[in-house]
């Protein structure tokens, strides 16, 4: 590699470099101790030692060259190299394109200004094909040749950055390097001698988090498939937590979580990734949850700077953020004032021609054309209008909260601009007038935002979807009638009708989520006191933003909010975590909490305050309040004995729950309608619980919340992973004979084989069929060129020179649906029989793998190449239709999985495939279809290359020959007329006679006389004649049940598996 020239003072400082060549220009050396037998004693060891602590030019690699010039001195770092090879290219263009040039200059001083500028310029031109775009580009290449030189991974795995920390193998610290790349965390260290190598895959990672204790002060904790591992000493640890986080969180998102990274392009390929973009991402990410924007808002500039703020006459410092489309301020303390303004509120001018005057006016023209079928008016006033004439104490008092709000919009403004501040807050507590809910949820949840940059788009969604049937809405007709049914406005067409509309819309907007239990409820409530509209749009900002992955299949938002809950809860009531050990319990009685925001555990009455304080503070509102009831029930739960006796004792507490300033009628009032054995509990008003749990858990920041989540992520995911894979394990132990443990060690195998070929592979097709809604054992599943390399690491039969064929034909036995992928029970059912199979299941096996519509002629393109088959032929010859006897092709349909068709899996064809395979009986050798002359060849040459290098190789081979004699003259006993006598005594001839291989004499025969093919009737073999005649070879039999050892192939095969992909 070119280096930026830079002066090199002493020639051989500390005797650390010997001279390999010079001239009178340049000067090529060698590190001292690299490529000497034993490591060039010691100072070899210190010299490797200073090369993987010090930052500097000569850690790089272990050679050099420098320039110099007669009569000077100072010499020139220019080049160097991580082997001889390397290093020797750029000597040879030194020498024939620069020294023919360096007489005709007439100073040394030319001569060095010549060679510095052309250094430079192909370091530029370099510079162009590369993707290291870093503050410092010498610095990162220097990083990257060291990264690329220690670990050996395919060039497109992108380092991002790099860092100097220490590494604690036990109670020592290892001076090193951390590498961050796209999908791997690695840390090299050499030091005296010793070296540590540590890879560690990003998806593999189940904990991840900063500690601290009295021997590190601050280190980072990792945690990956049951190993902990601790980095400290770092120049900047946050920083570096935070990048280590995001790609932790962005490989677990690609790989396990493809429903939330499909929507994020961003991400999407892998070579743009680089530490100022996963910086600014998080940046954005951070501004965008923050002031509740929509998610493709990008943060440009933050500036410091003071706003006035003219209702309380001073000047409030703080940020000032702007965005494509938005201007936001916020004070230092975030709370004391908070300004968004929309560069759309923001007067250009009065041009008539403005576009946005075409905009309103779509959205006018949409409305009016709508307004038919779309309710403009919140439920609430509809079916709960409120009469002026009979005003009462609770009716007073709303109107008093309604007049604090409008003097705080006279003084704050009103509407997405005004001044939000601690007295903003306060209202909300106290909860929100209902005449003034729809419009402040819209203004607090962004979701006016939405609604104003998409204009008429709601509109245009329900006359799209009306009519659609699909899942999702069969289960919305389902559930209609279950959305808080007491309430009058859901016992009428038109609350029932915006229901469907609103959910209908949303499922069509966002098939992914479509439809999930939980937000009927809610949306019932949203239509309650926001027009349909509207509330269309705070469901989006709620399942988009608020509640990112709450509403997927596997609610995994919900998973990692109640983990964030829990970690909650060992921080601040420790006595109730030691009382109840079992933290599943707080998990199982919040679910409802989280999903629904309380709606379906409080009163309504109640739970719209709920409501109000979740659009203004987000989860943190929720979170605080599980706090609160927590602990406001402690003694309570402290004194249960089960589970069962404390959820009795929260459930009391829901129903004593009440707000004592409810505007609404006592029969819309839940709270009100508890029987009087409920009602003799003390009642709890809902405004002082959560004020109290503002105050009580106020301390509680939105940015631990969103550290919590992305630690927690990672353990939830890998928690339903580990769940996967105890059920697929569970399932496939039954019917094979290998241990648990060893099912355990493949099963890692091949999910990491399917995530190899993904990691370097921008859109690999595979993935896409990992869908965490299928059955366990559909979720993954690899293709024909993945199983090659699974079976050249596992098979005992790999070794045969006919592998590759080997490996085709059992993909194609195992791909039973011909859909060109294999589970992992198929996988596993091939390993089983070639390692704990009784004699007659391997030979068996071996058979199958030689009659359709597993075997298949393989014709090699590059002869050149042996018996090895391109990725193409392999996928061509995988892909390869082969026809089957009708009574076969009627049994593959029945096998193939229900889910492969698009639309409603059908759940009776799996409980009739569950049955067929409970009560398959073991194949009939009978049935077994008999082997033509062609396949018999083959299958007697796959013969011949299992035995090759065996100890018994000249028995084994002198055996099969007699055996494939004996069948040949019985094939030709049996035949009374037309038997092929010349092709069976050629055959058979010429294996007697070699008494071992004979593949290019059987094929030169065959070749010559293509007319004995023809002209002789095709002669075959059943199994069971094949199997009696092998049967009577005890060289055969010893080879076929000889033990083979499994754990030390599966040791092999895990530590292969990424050493076959890099160029160490």
């Amino acid at each position: 590699m070119w280096l930026k020239p830079e002066e090199v003072l002493l020639k051989n400082a500390l005797k650390l470099w010997l001279m390999e060549r010079s001239n009178d220009y340049f000067v090529l050396q060698r590190r001292r101790g690299y490529g000497e037998e034993g490591g060039g004693g010691l100072t070899g060891l210190l010299v490797g030692t200073l090369d993987s602590v010090l930052d500097s030019t000569a850690k790089v690699a272990p050679f050099r060259i420098l320039h110099q010039t007669p009569d000077s001195q100072v010499y020139l770092s220019i080049a160097c190299g991580a082997n001889r090879e390397e290093i020797m290219k750029h000597w040879d263009w030194l020498e024939q394109n620069i020294m023919k040039t360096l007489p005709v200059f007439d100073s040394n001083e030319d001569i060095t200004n010549f060679v510095q500028g052309k250094i430079r310029g192909l370091i530029a031109e370099e510079g162009k094909h590369s993707f290291a775009k870093e503050d410092d580009p010498e610095k990162f290449r220097e990083a990257l040749l060291k990264f690329e030189k220690c670990f050996g991974l395919p060039e497109q795995e992108k380092l991002v950055t790099y860092y100097s920390c220490s590494y604690w193998k036990g109670r020592v610290p290892c001076q090193g390097w951390l590498y961050l790349s796209t999908n791997f965390l690695s840390f090299y260290s050499f030091l005296l001698g010793s070296e540590i190598k540590l890879i560690i895959s990003w998806d593999a990672i189940s904990k991840l988090e900063k500690i601290s204790n009295v021997i590190l002060t601050e280190s980072i904790h990792v945690c990956s498939q049951g190993e902990s591992h601790y980095f400290s000493m770092f120049l900047h640890i946050d920083q570096t937590y935070l990048l280590m986080e995001q790609l932790a969180n962005y490989a677990i998102k690609r790989l396990f979580d493809k429903e939330t990274f499909d929507d994020d392009p961003v991400l999407d390929d892998p070579l743009q990734i680089t530490k100022r973009g996963l910086e600014d991402r998080a940046h954005s990410e951070q501004f965008n949850a923050f002031f509740r924007l929509p998610k493709e808002e990008t943060l440009k500039e933050v500036h410091e700077c003071s706003l006035w703020v003219p209702f309380s006459r001073f000047n409030a410092h703080g940020k000032m953020c702007i965005s494509e489309n938005y201007i936001c301020f916020t004070s230092q303390d975030g709370n004391l004032c908070n300004v968004i303004i929309p560069f759309r509120e923001v007067p250009i001018s009065s041009d008539s021609s403005d576009p946005s005057d075409n905009i309103e006016e779509r959205y006018l023209t949409c409305q009016r054309e709508c307004s038919k079928t779309l309710n403009t008016e919140a439920l609430m006033t509809v079916f709960h209008p409120q009469n002026l004439e009979t005003l009462n104490s609770k009716m007073l008092k709303e109107k008093m909260k309604e007049q604090s709000w409008n003097i705080l919009f006279a003084e704050c403004g009103r509407g997405v601009s005004m001044f939000r501040t601690n007295r903003s807050r306060d209202l909300v507590i106290r909860g929100i007038p209902e005449t003034l809910r729809g419009e402040l949820w819209m203004l607090f949840s962004g979701a006016v935002n939405d609604m104003a940059v998409n204009p008429g788009y709601y509109a245009e969604v329900v006359e799209q979807s009306v009519g659609t049937c699909n899942l999702a809405t069969e289960e919305i007709e389902h559930d209609l009638r279950r959305s808080l049914p007491e309430h009058p406005a859901f016992q009428s067409d038109t609350g029932i009708s915006a229901l469907r509309r609103v959910l209908t819309a949303y499922a069509y907007r966002n098939p992914k989520i479509g439809y999930c239990q939980a937000m009927n409820i809610l949306t019932s409530v949203l239509l309650l006191y926001a027009k349909e509209e509207e509330a269309f749009w705070l469901l989006v900002a709620v399942c988009e933003r608020m509640l990112p992955d709450y509403f997927n299949h596997r609610i995994i938002g919900a998973l990692v909010d109640q983990a964030v809950f829990e970690e909650l809860i060992r921080d601040h009531l420790p006595q109730l975590t030691e009382h109840i050990t079992d933290m599943t319990f707080f998990s199982s009685v919040s679910l409802s909490w989280f999903l629904t925001l309380f709606i379906s555990v409080l009163p309504i009455e109640s739970a719209v305050n709920v409501v109000d304080c979740f659009f203004y503070d987000g989860i943190k509102a929720i979170l605080q309040l599980g706090l609160a009831i927590l602990d406001y029930n402690l003694d309570k739960l402290l004194a249960c004995k089960d589970d069962a006796e404390a959820v009795t004792a929260l459930n009391r507490f829901f129903d004593s729950v009440t707000n004592k300033d409810s505007p609404l009628p006592s029969t819309l009032q839940q709270g009100s309608n508890v029987s009087d054995e409920k009602s003799s509990h003390i009642r709890v008003d809902i405004t002082d619980l959560i004020r109290e749990s503002n105050e009580k858990y106020g301390s509680i920041h939105c940015e631990d919340i969103h550290s919590m989540r992305c630690r927690s992520r990672l353990y939830v995911i890998q928690t339903l992973e580990e769940t996967t894979k105890q059920n697929v394990l569970r399932v496939v132990s039954q019917d094979v004979k290998l241990s648990l443990h060893e099912l355990d060690e493949l099963y890692v195998i091949f999910k990491k084989e399917l995530f190899f070929s993904y990691y370097w592979c921008l859109s690999y097709p595979v993935l896409k069929h990992h869908d965490p809604s299928l059955p366990y054992l559909e979720q993954y599943q690899i293709d024909c060129q993945q199983f090659r390399v699974l079976y050249h690491f596992l098979s005992p039969w790999a070794h045969s020179e006919n592998r590759d064929s080997l490996a085709l034909w059992t993909f194609r036995l195992l791909d039973e649906n011909s859909d060109c992928l294999i589970n992992f029970k198929e996988f596993s059912s091939a390993i089983d029989i070639m390692y704990n199979g009784s004699f007659t299941e391997k030979l068996k096996l071996l058979f199958k793998l030689h009659i359709p519509p597993a075997y298949t002629e393989v014709k090699f393109k590059d002869p050149s190449k042996g018996d090895e088959l391109s990725e193409e032929e392999l996928l061509y010859f995988s892909q390869l239709h082969v026809s089957k006897p009708a009574n076969e092709k009627e049994a593959g349909s029945v096998k193939s999985s229900p889910e492969k068709g698009k639309g409603k899996v059908d759940i009776q064809a799996y409980i009739s495939q569950w049955q067929d395979e409970l009560f398959k009986k073991e194949d009939n050798i009978k049935d077994l279809p008999r082997m033509n002359q062609s396949q018999f060849i083959q299958f007697s040459k796959t013969l011949y290359n299992l035995f090759h290098g065996d100890p018994e190789e000249e028995s084994l081979y002198q055996a099969i020959a007699v055996v494939t004699s004996l069948l040949l003259r019985m094939e030709e006993v049996g035949r009374k007329l037309h038997s092929p006598t010349s092709l069976a005594k050629g055959l058979s001839g010429t294996v007697c006679a070699s008494g071992g291989p004979s593949e290019g004499k059987t094929e030169s025969s065959l070749d010559k006389d293509p007319s004995l093919l023809k002209e002789e009737p095709q002669w075959s073999f059943a199994f069971e004649q094949i199997l009696a005649s092998l049967l009577n070879e005890p060289a055969l039999v010893r080879f076929f049940e000889k033990p083979i050892d499994v754990k030390a192939k599966i040791e092999n095969a895990k530590t292969s598996q990424l050493c076959s992909r890099t160029k160490m």
